[in-house]
């Protein structure tokens, strides 16, 4: 053990899992090594071994992560109680605006890693079933038949997609701005207004 290691407490699992967070979103998974991690958190490789058994466990665990953080959370927002299609929609909306419920740049990530990886590529398309049919499911129960649900879901994850892999800049205020068009757009209907005041109490 090295004096450094002596002198600074013991590095949790989570301190593991954020610098390979820092790193998969910066450079890509291919960057994500347990030697260059340990350097960057101060460390000997040998207090990785702590907590993961190798870099795959890792790896697996940074996988687990976005898919009960993205897509667990996007599907309880569709899941979650609305009077109307709108505020259905603006539940969902909360996800790309709260990163707390919703990582973007862990799904830029998850996606550019799947391209080269046919394992986790299965594990992303699972994902983006699950994610489309909780979004079509959340129609249908507002009225719109199942094809043109399918269709409104498909518009809203190809539209979110878009701005993700884009890497759109807008600020917070602004991305609310547009947000009843967005809804005008994927509905059919104008939000009222009693449903967008909801909305702006939650991001005041």
């Amino acid at each position: 053990m090295t004096t450094q290691d002596i002198s600074r407490p013991r590095l949790s699992e989570e301190d593991w899992l954020s610098a390979a967070y820092d790193v998969l979103t910066e450079s890509g998974v291919e960057a994500v090594k347990v030697m260059p991690l340990a350097k960057r958190l101060g460390v000997s490789r040998t207090s990785f071994y702590w907590h993961f058994k190798d870099r795959e466990a890792l790896l697996e665990a940074m996988i687990r992560r976005w898919e009960e953080k993205n897509t667990g959370n996007l599907v309880a927002r569709t899941e979650a109680y609305a009077e109307s299609i709108a505020e259905a929609l603006f539940n969902l909306f909360d996800c790309w605006l709260d990163p707390k419920l919703f990582d973007a740049r862990l799904d830029l990530a998850i996606r550019n890693w799947g391209r080269n990886d046919s394992r986790l590529q299965e594990r992303l398309d699972m994902a983006d079933a699950r994610r489309e049919k909780a979004m079509t499911e959340m129609f249908v129960r507002f009225g719109y038949p199942e094809a043109d649900a399918l269709i409104r879901a498909r518009a809203m994850i190809y539209t979110q997609i878009g701005y993700i892999s884009m890497q759109v800049h807008e600020s917070t205020e602004y991305r609310i701005s547009l947000m009843p068009g967005w809804i005008e757009v994927f509905t059919g209907t104008r939000p009222a207004q009693r449903d967008l005041d909801r909305f702006l109490a939650r991001h005041r």
